[in-house]
């Protein structure tokens, strides 16, 4: 054979046929689209990982939602408990307190029919008075002061007006009808007063 027999030859071997070509084709269409199948798998299963683990941390966030909801409702409910608990016994250490002075006035009633002396009737009875006040004041309550004093709205309620008997009375209080108190600086009761003009 010679060389150029030699050569048409292998060029017959590379000249491929359009049936060869068709089929190298779709061989490596196959091939690519194998790979693509591949990365579009994998993909999804990470896509799916990733929904499981935003689902899992939705349920968790939920779940401490829940918890926390739970125990703000909680904590209301006892607190709300607590506090009624209070009010009803919130006043027992207040009539405990008074419960002495009490008897006192009982003692004094009783021997008041007895008594001929009234000036130790009246020295018991300014002592239980003495004896109660002193009650009032280590519980925060005090007097307000309003004879003479000028007219004040958020201490005073006027009962009525009358001519000032003095010049320096006009606009001032010239008569307590009721004290007033105070509770730790907050008035509890206006003082019913008579205003002078």
């Amino acid at each position: 054979m010679t060389k150029s027999t030699k050569e048409k030859k292998e060029e017959k071997k590379h000249v491929k046929t359009p049936q060869q070509e068709n089929i190298e084709t779709k061989s490596e269409q196959e091939s690519t689209s194998t790979n693509q199948t591949e990365t579009t798998v994998d993909e999804k299963i990470e896509e799916v990982k990733k929904e499981k683990s935003d689902k899992e941390k939705l349920d968790e966030l939920n779940d401490k939602y829940l918890r926390l909801a739970a125990e703000y409702d909680n904590y209301r409910k006892r607190t709300l408990k607590e506090k009624t608990e209070l009010i009803k016994s919130a006043g027992e250490d207040i009539l405990v307190n008074i419960l002495p002075v009490v008897d006192d006035f009982e003692r004094a009633l009783g021997h008041i029919d007895q008594a001929k002396d009234i000036n130790a009737v009246k020295e018991g009875i300014n002592l239980i008075y003495t004896k109660f006040s002193e009650f009032l004041k280590q519980r925060g309550i005090k007097e307000i002061s309003a004879k003479e004093k000028d007219f004040n709205t958020d201490e005073h309620e006027a009962i009525t007006k009358i001519p000032a008997p003095a010049e320096e009375l006009k606009g001032k209080v010239v008569d307590v009808v009721e004290k007033g108190y105070y509770l730790n600086e907050k008035v509890i009761r206006f003082s019913k007063v008579v205003v002078g003009e």
